[in-house]
């Protein structure tokens, strides 16, 4: 798992709990002023995932009115941003006279901690809002910050394109950190600031100052989640993918030099996943293994059993069984 911290205040007594909250805010996204309706029984969770150069915290809390002037910015640690993605709730934020309504899911936005801002975070009813959080050094984005100050508080798409993709990444992390190993964080921390300069970059019109291998690996992860979206097409191969990125196969391979696979390696071990997880899955429990497979891509069923084989070290129909009886 992820180096993490999880904090659930409901293991305090309720006069306890703000008090504690407020504290670990401060510590984890800098000082604010904090008012709520639920202050006397503050129930609130968090969990905080270093990821090499960057700190990510997953939130949850009540409704709340937060707070940054001037004042506690002298206090504090400055020249960091905060990357904020609600998942849950209505969040409005006040940076620079820019005043945006940020729609749970499908928006997220970036704020300058050493310049004052406002953020209000109303939670659902009943419930709590549910809120990712992200602190960036400058130093760690390969953008110049007068241009990155014109997109303070602004509102960013998380759907389709390279911000769908930052969007994803950071909500799948939240979600199940003990997907990955203690070994991973760096990289996971990395594939973020380059989705998010890639990102920035994008919408300011400056993708030109950014590294190769910032846009390397940007179109790297937009390539992934295309093999992702399109396994059951049997028309994915990789000249389609190419196709779709408008580069030729060579550089679609190019994109991969150093990586344990190559982009059919990788498209077949994505379909073999999923064709392993349907087997195991009591609701396909009565499909023929063939009509399985060929959901997947693989016409093929002796072609299919031989590569299920190498890869799992047991026959399809030998791996269901096993499922089938460990369910009973």
């Amino acid at each position: 798992m992820l180096p993490n911290l999880v904090v659930d205040t409901t293991v305090l007594p309720p006069a306890d709990r703000f008090e504690f909250w407020y504290a670990l805010i401060a510590q984890e996204t800098g000082p604010v002023h904090i008012t709520s309706a639920r202050l006397d029984d503050f129930v609130a969770y968090a969990q905080a995932i270093d990821l090499g150069r960057i700190r990510m915290a997953s939130l949850r809390y009540p409704s709340l009115l937060a707070t940054r002037p001037a004042g506690l910015i002298r206090r504090a640690q400055a020249d960091i941003y905060q990357l904020t993605l609600p998942l849950t709730g209505r969040s409005t934020l006040v940076q620079d006279r820019t005043e945006t309504a940020l729609v749970a899911a499908n928006h997220f936005t970036l704020l300058d901690t050493a310049r004052p801002h406002i953020a209000r975070h109303r939670a659902d009813s009943p419930g709590l809002a549910t809120t990712i959080t992200v602190q960036i050094p400058y130093a760690a984005l390969p953008l110049p910050p007068d241009r990155v100050r014109r997109l303070l508080a602004t509102p960013m798409s998380s759907g389709p394109g390279v911000a769908g993709l930052l969007a994803h990444h950071l909500r799948s992390i939240a979600a199940h950190p003990e997907q990955y190993e203690p070994n991973q964080a760096e990289m996971l921390g990395a594939m973020a600031l380059d989705l998010l300069a890639a990102t920035l970059a994008q919408r300011l019109d400056i993708e030109g100052v950014l590294s190769p291998e910032t846009r390397h690996a940007a179109l790297r992860a937009r390539v992934v989640a295309f093999i992702d979206r399109h396994l059951d097409s049997a028309e994915l191969n990789p000249r389609s993918v190419a196709a779709a990125h408008h580069i030729s196969l060579r550089s679609l391979h190019r994109l991969f030099d150093g990586e344990a696979t190559t982009p059919a390696e990788l498209i077949r071990a994505k379909r073999l996943e999923r064709c392993r997880r349907d087997l195991g899955n009591p609701l396909h429990a009565r499909q023929p293994v063939h009509l399985i497979a060929a959901r997947w891509g693989f016409s093929d069923k002796a072609h299919f059993s031989r590569l299920f084989r190498a890869r799992y070290g047991r026959s399809p129909q030998a791996y269901r069984a096993a499922h089938t009886a460990a369910d009973r």
